[in-house]
């Protein structure tokens, strides 16, 4: 059986030295974000299983954990961590819902697309401002169908230090995320499945009878 931190230990490597190995393309910053931008319009919907890996600055992995995301743009998005700690947050652009079975307890807010993670903005197809606070280069090795974007923030408090995306042919394929404090964060999307019909109610949570549910919203 393959030991899947292992692997995407070793995928974490490869894509470090791929990354070294390639070259940045002789384009502005304005032709990166429109090939970006392009990568990104195509996804109406997508679903897919990752893996996430938070691997400590010496190295470790921190933490691995199974995913099932799903994206319906505009606002639409689901994402369940199986394992190891069971937890749902998903939000149809009005509600988000945070469910922690284990705690038995649903906490309920205002969706603030401000506050989500960068990463769950750009997949969302949000690229406003990102040439304000980033610098963009596109890298490909010429060889490969792999194509990286790298995102270096322009303001030294800015909470990243690196944000890699990494296609396949037109499928995203994985996300490194570098932070200040050294620690990396790698998601690995599998079992990708692009433009596929979602219902708008996949992205509305009911919660189960007896749970707690925690209202944090203006109207309740």
């Amino acid at each position: 059986m393959v030991n899947m931190k292992t692997t995407l230990t070793y995928c974490f490597v490869v894509a470090s030295m791929f990354l070294m190995g390639t070259c940045a393309l002789a384009q502005s910053e304005q032709e990166v974000l429109q090939q970006l931008d392009d990568l990104l319009a195509g996804i109406d919907t997508m679903s897919a299983e990752v893996t996430q890996l938070i691997i400590e600055s010496d190295g470790g992995v921190l933490e691995e954990s199974d995913i099932k995301m799903k994206l319906k743009r505009p606002h639409g998005f689901y994402w369940e961590t199986i394992a190891p700690f069971p937890e749902l947050i998903v939000t149809d652009g009005i509600k988000l819902w945070n469910y922690q079975p284990d705690l038995e307890q649903v906490v309920i807010e205002d969706w603030d697309a401000s506050r989500s993670e960068l990463a769950a903005q750009l997949l969302s197809g949000n690229t406003t401002d990102l040439m304000e606070q980033y610098k963009l280069s596109r890298r490909d090795d010429g060889q490969s169908e792999f194509t990286e974007f790298l995102l270096l923030p322009r303001e030294a408090d800015n909470v990243y230090q690196q944000i890699t995306l990494t296609f396949n042919n037109r499928a995203l394929d994985m996300i490194h995320i570098s932070s200040n404090n050294g620690q990396k964060t790698v998601w690995q999307f599998f079992n990708l499945s692009l433009n596929e019909p979602l219902t708008d109610q996949e992205f509305v949570f009911e919660p189960p009878s007896g749970i707690e549910v925690i209202l944090n919203t203006y109207v309740q």
